[in-house]
């Protein structure tokens, strides 16, 4: 399977070739673009955005998803730039990323 199968459709409002980490499957590896938090967020927008900042989730930064939970999928294993991660989906959705080749 490729990267890119790997993802599922990106909402229409992301820019083509980007989508979100929430929706990658695992072994999917590439280059974060952004963060871009959902009106509908558990948490407030910025506080999301900060804990997504301080985690090491920056422009630039590769991630992979190494794992994910066995029910519902949930949570993820993502490696950042070295460090692993543990992150709910609904959280990840707001991560906007490009695969990497």
């Amino acid at each position: 399977m490729t990267d890119t199968a790997a993802l599922a459709a990106a909402p229409a409002d992301q820019e083509e070739g980007t989508a979100c980490l929430g929706t990658a499957a695992v072994g999917y590896r590439g280059i974060i673009r952004g963060i871009r938090v959902p009106g509908d967020a558990q948490l407030p927008r910025a506080e999301l955005e900060r804990r997504l900042l301080e985690l090491g989730f920056i422009e630039g930064a590769r991630v992979e998803i190494l794992h994910q939970g066995l029910f519902g999928r949930d949570p993820i294993a993502v490696r950042v730039n070295g460090m692993t991660i543990a992150l709910r989906r609904r959280e990840a959705v707001a991560i906007l990323v490009d695969a990497s080749l």
